[in-house]
């Protein structure tokens, strides 16, 4: 049976307005906006932090698939046809056949990419799933701040044709270790079908640099931070003004969460 309910899905995600360009999604999700908070407080230790870490990211990579992910047309029959004879679910569901690379950026984003690798089996072929993985820190002056990328290693198991590559990484605040990561898929055999890259936090900091390397990279966020801003930024649209800064002076998200990486593994080295 089909019905026509069901006829167009269309792909269609609550999101805050901004003016960062359509690769931009910046959830309008007070759910995920709540447990944030929780995640940001002084008071969130361990077991917490990772319980809502992982709840954070299966709306964030729920939003990827809706949002990214190819769809197909099914016919799946139902326990029902035992005593309905022909009873089929006609409808559109994500195609299994869909290849995904998640790569973990150690620290921080290796427990979400694994939590990822988890939740995607339910939705495609074992397969088709990868995890990669990259370690990497930021490299700072002697005042803290920012000024590239320390890359440890990293262990890739082929190449992405067609794949969907998935980078999760919780704080994206200057886009420096994003913009490398990214350097490397693209060294890799093979045309991703798309490069996204999930986070909890983002700034505009983050995505003029991102953007600026890679234009073509998706960026889903919970939310956008322009805590560094001025009154007169803040009061304007997102991306609507230049001088909108979401660091402080040695690049740490403000508001934030803190330092995520430390959190998560419970090592404050």
């Amino acid at each position: 049976m089909d019905d026509i309910a069901y006829s167009e899905m269309k792909r269609h995600l609550p999101q805050i307005e901004h003016r960062y360009g359509d690769r931009v999604r910046i959830l309008a999700d007070i759910a995920a906006l709540t447990m944030l908070s929780r995640l940001g407080s002084p008071d969130s230790r361990q077991p917490d932090v990772n319980r809502i870490l992982r709840r954070c990211y299966e709306r964030l990579i729920m939003a990827v698939v809706n949002e990214v992910f190819p769809r197909q047309q099914a016919r799946v029959p139902t326990r029902m046809e035992a005593v309905t004879p022909g009873t089929t679910w006609n409808g559109p569901i994500i195609d299994p056949t869909t290849p995904v690379v998640l790569v973990g950026l150690a620290r921080a984003g290796t427990l979400p990419a694994y939590q990822g690798f988890d939740l995607l089996h339910d939705l495609c072929d074992a397969s088709g799933l990868r995890v990669d993985h990259v370690a990497m820190q930021r490299r700072t002056d002697a005042a803290g701040q920012v000024i590239g990328t320390d890359i440890g290693g990293s262990k890739f198991g082929g190449g992405v044709q067609d794949a969907i590559v998935m980078l999760p990484d919780p704080m994206g605040a200057t886009g420096s270790s994003m913009c490398d990561a990214i350097d490397l898929v693209k060294s890799l055999s093979g045309t991703p079908r798309a490069i996204v890259a999930l986070h909890l936090i983002i700034t505009p900091e983050y995505v003029r640099r991102v953007h600026g390397a890679h234009p073509e990279c998706h960026i889903f966020a919970l939310r956008l931070d322009r805590g560094t801003s001025s009154a007169e930024a803040l009061a304007r649209v997102p991306g609507e003004d230049p001088s909108e800064t979401g660091c402080n002076e040695v690049h740490y998200i403000v508001p934030g969460a803190g330092g995520v990486g430390e959190l998560i593994n419970n090592s404050y080295a």
